[in-house]
């Protein structure tokens, strides 16, 4: 029989028990930063902008919210046709775009517990996005035509909540950007940060990538979210 983690001197790992574990997609399940930074610096670049203040901005958010925010005097109609025409950029542009260290393995252990996608891409760029990562599309996505509002509203992880018959304070969510953050927060949910900073936002834990962490059923009709040291 193998040692235990504390016979053994190796810390144990953090566990957090929930019901469901609500994820985001690009920065948490995928890296599409090279992608996305190329559709945003150049609109930052047609409309007389800071392109590093646009992206800071952009991350996490659906286009037009982003748009509102810079642009606060803009008619939203525009906001709105910007936004699509933006969509279309970014779905056919997947060069560089990859899995997370670790997403695979992590989608692969929630596949038969109750999970979600909740992202700011619409179908078609959340399905080009996961489909170039070589990564499982969750049965329930809660994507942009899901929602009214953008995160950081936190409607969109409700309603994953919602449809899982899951109470918002027994689930988990995984994020990386601001935006996601706050949403989850806000929702009433624990947040696990991926990457740095996000502890900064109010994310606990915080992981570097998906690699440490791993799920389980915990036996009692819930599920236990494991998080290496």
């Amino acid at each position: 029989m193998s040692p235990s983690p504390a016979a053994s001197g190796t810390p144990a790992p953090t566990a957090l028990n929930a019901r469901a574990v609500l994820l985001d997609m690009d920065g948490t399940l995928v890296d599409s930063g090279a992608a996305v930074e190329r559709v945003w610096r150049e609109w930052a670049r047609e409309h007389g902008l800071d392109p590093e203040r646009v992206i800071a901005v952009a991350h996490g958010r659906q286009g037009y919210s982003t748009m509102a925010e810079l642009l606060p005097d803009r008619p939203m109609g525009i906001n709105h046709a910007e936004n699509r025409r933006l969509l279309e950029l970014e779905t056919a542009d997947l060069d560089g775009v990859v899995a997370i260290p670790g997403a695979a393995a992590l989608l692969a252990s929630l596949e038969t517990l109750p999970h979600a996608l909740v992202t700011s891409a619409d179908v078609p760029l959340a399905t080009a996005r996961m489909g170039a990562a070589g990564l499982r599309m969750p049965d329930l996505r809660i994507t942009a035509e899901s929602v009214g509002a953008s995160k950081p509203d936190p409607e969109g992880f409700l309603k994953a909540a919602a449809t899982l018959g899951v109470e918002p304070t027994d689930c988990v969510v995984l994020e990386d950007s601001p935006a996601g953050v706050r949403a989850g927060l806000a929702a009433g949910m624990r947040v696990i940060g991926v990457g740095a900073g996000t502890a900064a936002l109010g994310a606990d834990p915080e992981v570097p990538d998906l690699t440490g962490i791993r799920v389980e059923p915990d036996g009692a009709g819930g599920l236990r979210i494991l998080i290496d040291p």
